[in-house]
């Protein structure tokens, strides 16, 4: 399903004329003024990018500081989606992103939004965080399990929670009652038992719906091998059955190798749309392991 069919960033002339006076795109906030940045002006000044067409699935590789992630943030302020975590913003962020151009073949969906490797990792450590003072609350509660069961007689009740712990101590001291038994009772299970690597995965699987635009930035990030190819084998099913459309910056082989992708190589000038196969970071991968070969073999 396509919702997002083109999206227009500014031509080299466009962008250099946000300062030059008499230019179609000059803007007067630049006269006189000092600034230490003009992001996202001139990052891709020289990349000669075009209008970008997408398909179900459209990728944006390139290496760490290519750009591809800008490129992400930028069509999903321009087209408004729901994200989590912040990101990186400049004096001209909203300049560049009014500038900014785009089709549409079908309306977006509310569930439509951008998804970056900071909201997993959120995720990630907020799971872990309720984990660890589950954990410590079980250690808490052995300790009063070997006192309760220890104990001859129960403590004289002259209040509510003297009656508390009589009570808790009775229940330690039944013969079928086990450690076990009593933490369940006591406390909750953890939230989580999966790795990192799982609990990551699960979180793309929660946080995609039927027929939404999804934006993924680096969604290999806290993914083993073997997960990301779970996630490349997610994106295909969502597309083919479940009405999504992704658009996804990453140097994942895996995830370069979803099908049918199209896939613009950030780092190439002008950027063209090349083949997974084609692709300088993905070759690099296969020349190694071919060197290498015999070494898997044996």
């Amino acid at each position: 399903m396509i919702y997002l069919q083109k999206f227009k960033m500014l031509s080299r002339a466009e962008d250099e004329g946000f300062f030059q006076e008499k230019s179609p795109t000059y803007h007067p906030k630049t006269r006189g003024t000092y600034f230490t940045s003009y992001y996202p002006f001139m990052l891709f000044r020289d990349h000669e990018l075009p209008e970008f067409q997408f398909g179900d699935i459209t990728i944006f590789y390139g290496g760490n500081g290519s750009g591809k992630s800008t490129i992400l943030n930028i069509i999903a302020e321009k087209l408004g989606l729901q994200r989590g975590t912040v990101y990186n913003r400049s004096d001209f962020f909203d300049d560049y992103v009014e500038l900014c151009r785009y089709e549409l073949a079908a309306p977006l969906s509310a569930a439509s939004r951008i998804i970056a490797s900071d909201d997993v990792f959120d995720q990630v450590l907020d799971i872990r965080r309720v984990n660890e003072g589950i954990d410590g609350k079980k250690a808490n509660l052995i300790e009063e399990y070997i006192s309760e069961r220890s104990s001859e007689t129960p403590n004289n009740l002259r209040g509510l929670d003297d009656f508390d712990r009589w009570k808790a101590a009775a229940y330690a001291r039944r013969k079928k009652t086990t450690m076990s038994q009593f933490l369940r009772t006591k406390v909750m299970r953890n939230v989580q038992e999966r790795s990192n690597g799982e609990s990551a995965l699960s979180f793309f699987v929660d946080a995609i719906t039927d027929g939404a635009l999804y934006l993924l930035d680096e969604p290999e990030n806290s993914l083993s091998p073997s997960n990301q190819i779970q996630l490349k084998y997610f994106i295909e099913d969502c597309v083919r059955h479940h009405e999504c459309q992704f658009v996804i910056s990453t140097h994942s082989p895996f995830l370069l190798s979803l099908l049918r992708a199209r896939i613009y190589d950030i780092d190439s000038v002008p950027v063209s749309v090349r083949r997974w196969t084609e692709l300088e970071g993905v070759r690099g991968y296969y020349t190694f392991f071919a060197e290498h070969k015999n070494e898997f073999e044996s």
